[in-house]
């Protein structure tokens, strides 16, 4: 196999592939990325066994074949070529020559008759624009359990409705819930599966570094998810297991409701989270009419307390909360206002994005902190 490519789209499609190679297998070949060559296009596909990843790019194919080289390495020592064409060739004992202007490299491959093979791509369920895509994530990522015992939750759910999609990510002490509609178009095909948060990571990755008209193609089959965004293609295995019924845990009535401004309130509990306990992250809110105190101590460090104007003309009420939550989604709602619903100091606080916000939803439910 022999072709030519320019240095900054080998560098491109590579960097793609690095959160997909795997690098701690006992697996050797999984390190690689394999490449091949035909007509006038490469193809690179790079794997770990639950999630892989197939790109194409144009070439200038001079010899059609296939070969392995390893990612990490491949990558690192083309970053580091002039600005020019790179010219590979693999060998007969499975080595690769690499030549770019004054740079000659040889570097070691492997076979590609060992690289596991990736599966087809069933028919599409839905056409889903990049951007929505993006969001659904941006917005609920963080509030996926990190503990790999609880393996239902190490995910998002996605919800295809006719009328749009839905994600859901939970860790059993806060959930979020974004809901987009579709414009017009066709309607989805209703499915429901469980995407790893390794998947979810890399769909974000793409779909940030596509252009804004840019659309996520879906599909899926009883053991793997299939996302295709232009000429890329991603591949996860699914999560098994049962994600819980959110409906019930989305509340249905809160009374009370104050209104804040979200880059206010964000700086607020960032300089007031300097002085919480570094395991709990706990922080009070101390709510009354047309004011919100945010207040924090520490015995060893310090306290910080800060005033936040808000609109609420409830009953005066204290709320402990973890402040990394509050955090997360302070920084993921993008609005420049932000509500706080609530019942009462022992029940769930209900976050959401101010005003209405045409076709989308974004929710998010922290249970409250003992203080």
């Amino acid at each position: 196999m022999e072709f030519t490519v320019s240095k900054a789209e080998l560098v491109r499609e590579l960097n793609l592939s690095q959160g997909v190679v795997e690098k701690k297998s006992t697996i050797p070949i999984l390190a690689n990325v394999l490449l091949e060559a035909a007509g006038d296009q490469v193809t690179m596909t790079a794997t770990d066994l639950e999630l892989g990843i197939r790109c194409s790019f144009q070439a200038g194919v001079r010899k059609e074949g296939a070969g392995t080289l390893p990612a990490r390495r491949l990558l690192d020592y083309v970053r580091l070529l002039p600005d020019a064409d790179v010219n590979v060739k693999f060998l007969e004992n499975q080595w690769a020559s690499l030549v770019c202007g004054r740079s000659r490299t040889r570097m070691a491959g492997m076979s590609r008759e060992s690289y596991p093979e990736l599966p087809a791509m069933p028919p599409p369920l839905a056409v889903i624009p990049a951007k929505d895509f993006a969001a659904l994530i941006g917005r609920t990522i963080f509030a996926i359990s990190t503990e790999e015992s609880r393996f239902s939750l190490n995910g998002g759910l996605l919800v295809l409705k006719e009328t749009g999609s839905v994600m859901v990510s939970t860790d059993g002490h806060r959930l979020a819930y974004v809901e987009m509609l579709h414009e017009q178009g066709p309607s989805y095909t209703p499915y429901r599966a469980l995407i790893p948060r390794k998947a979810m990571a890399e769909i974000y990755k793409l779909a940030q570094e596509s252009p804004a008209e840019t659309t996520i193609t879906f599909a899926g089959d009883e053991n793997h998810l299939f996302f295709r965004v232009g000429e890329r293609l991603l591949i996860s295995r699914r999560l098994t297991g049962n994600f819980p019924d959110y409906d019930r845990v989305l509340p249905k009535e809160q009374p009370h409701q104050l209104v804040l401004g979200r880059e206010e309130v964000r700086a607020a509990v960032e300089r007031v989270a300097q002085f919480s306990d570094e395991r709990s992250h706990a922080i009070r809110f101390q709510i009354a009419p047309g004011e919100l105190k945010i207040y924090s101590s520490m015995s060893e460090t310090g306290e910080s307390e800060e005033s936040v104007p808000s609109s609420y003309d409830g009953p005066p009420v204290e709320i402990g909360f973890n402040a990394q939550y509050l955090l997360d989604f302070l920084r993921a709602s993008g609005e420049t206002e932000v509500t706080l619903q609530f019942r009462d100091a022992q029940s769930a606080g209900e976050w959401r994005p101010a005003g209405s916000q045409a076709g989308s939803e974004y929710r998010y439910v922290v249970m409250p902190m003992r203080i």
